[in-house]
């Protein structure tokens, strides 16, 4: 009798045991799993029982450990807890439960001109097909108003990102301002303070240095980071919270995605509208080959690899734009003519009076709260054909090999930064070295 009841307890014991056993043995498992295949994002799997204080707790150990293994900043509550909801489910898979087969995403990254988002939030619910694919939302820092404005799209799935080392949501500490911090062009022996000063003698500005941060984070992120992209292996179309988008657009870039390879061997990307943002477009009967442009650009995978491959280039080109330090540095680095195709006329439009961080507060940055984007009937409706030639421009005026960049990337903990958001989500590979 003795032993059958000891061997009861044990039993009791050991199913008492076992959930917890089962659960180390999964994360073991999948730890493994997302190691070798490089599918780690953030080295964390927040648990579904958030309540567990205990689980959430080791998690936020994990966190720490790999971001001391790459050197990223000492993380506050509020990165940790952006971290977290980075890992949510998409919202409105009630209302639109799959995506269409084919379908292109589309990554919408803002800042903080809220006016702005909701001007093309409200030009996105006009768009043919909207509804059949995802639209990221990435945003550089936390701002309510903003978060607000996102939380009511309901015309198809949408996921938000929030940027977890953007300067915005460190007030004390690196990448924000951190104590002691030298400013504008101090001399680092005079004032005993600290940073590189750029080229031009100028010392980093966090509200500066956070565009380029944003850019480089949301596109690691996108691409190798995120359950939702993963596996994607079409097109991206990246647009900005100042591009108005027209009701032709998805339909657009897709074509002129199928068309790429057909049409222009020498086009790596998709544009909604030309280089120029003052252009309307030629209005021919042809396609267009030409620089790639910073409003509604699309590409693949394959053009993410390539851009990746040249990370040190970009994290270290003395320009705070990504898109100068990629016309500068990284499609010069390919050796071949680097374009992209568009159509003859804009299905996007590019409408910010303002700069980055003057959106906000009583200054009106938009003609009477609006933008007139005059549009006709033929942006309302799919306006490429397929049987049109293409032409290129082959001289173009703007940035390219040879310049120098406009600085405010000179502190080398910038440069450091950008350079562990190009091997974040390949811990494997961090491990290893």
């Amino acid at each position: 009798m003795g032993y059958h009841r000891k061997s009861r307890v044990n039993d009791a014991g050991f199913r008492r045991m076992l959930p917890m056993v089962l659960f180390v043995l999964c994360f073991v498992l999948v730890m493994v799993y997302l190691v070798r295949t490089n599918r780690v994002s953030q080295v964390v799997l927040w648990p579904s029982h958030e309540n567990d204080e205990s689980v959430v707790g080791s998690y936020k150990n994990v966190i720490l450990n790999v971001n001391r293994t790459l050197n990223l900043p000492n993380q506050t509550e509020l990165s940790i807890y952006l971290e977290k909801v980075n890992r949510l489910p998409p919202r409105n898979l009630d209302l639109f439960p799959k995506l269409a087969k084919g379908h292109i995403k589309i990554v919408l990254y803002v800042h903080n001109r809220p006016q702005y988002l909701q001007l093309v939030v409200d030009s996105l619910s006009k768009v043919e097909g909207i509804g059949e694919t995802l639209l990221v939302v990435s945003h550089d820092g936390y701002f309510k108003e903003m978060n607000d404005i996102v939380e009511r799209i309901n015309f198809c799935q949408v996921k938000q990102i929030f940027a977890p080392y953007s300067p915005h949501i460190f007030p004390n500490s690196f990448p924000g301002v951190s104590q002691g911090d030298c400013q504008e062009k101090d001399n680092p022996q005079e004032k005993s303070c600290k940073g590189n000063a750029d080229q031009y003698g100028n010392h980093r500005s966090p509200k500066i240095v956070s565009l380029k941060h944003h850019w480089w984070w949301m596109m690691n992120t996108v691409w190798d980071g995120l359950v939702e992209t993963w596996d994607h292996t079409g097109h991206i179309l990246f647009i900005e919270e100042d591009h108005f988008i027209f009701p032709n657009a998805y339909r657009n870039i897709q074509m002129l995605a199928s068309l790429k390879r057909k049409k222009c061997s020498d086009c790596y990307a998709a544009n909604l509208a030309p280089s120029d943002v003052n252009s309307k477009g030629e209005g021919w009967e042809m396609l267009i080959a030409e620089k790639i442009g910073n409003v509604g650009y699309a590409f693949n995978r394959t053009v993410w690899r390539k851009i990746h491959e040249r990370a040190r280039e970009f994290c270290f080109f003395d320009d705070y734009n990504w898109d100068i330090t990629m016309w500068a540095t990284v499609y010069p680095s390919w050796g071949t003519p680097v374009y992209t195709l568009r159509g003859p006329r804009r299905s996007a439009a590019h409408f910010g009076r303002c700069g980055l961080h003057q959106g906000q507060g009583k200054q009106n940055c938009m003609d009477n709260g609006g933008f007139n984007a005059g549009l006709e009937v033929a942006d309302n409706v799919p306006n490429i054909n397929s049987r049109w030639h293409v032409h290129v421009y082959k001289n173009q005026e703007g940035y390219k090999a040879g310049f120098k960049g406009w600085g405010g990337w000179g502190d080398e903990r910038d440069r450091q930064l950008c350079l562990n958001f190009a091997v974040m989500y390949h811990v494997s590979d961090t491990y290893s070295s």
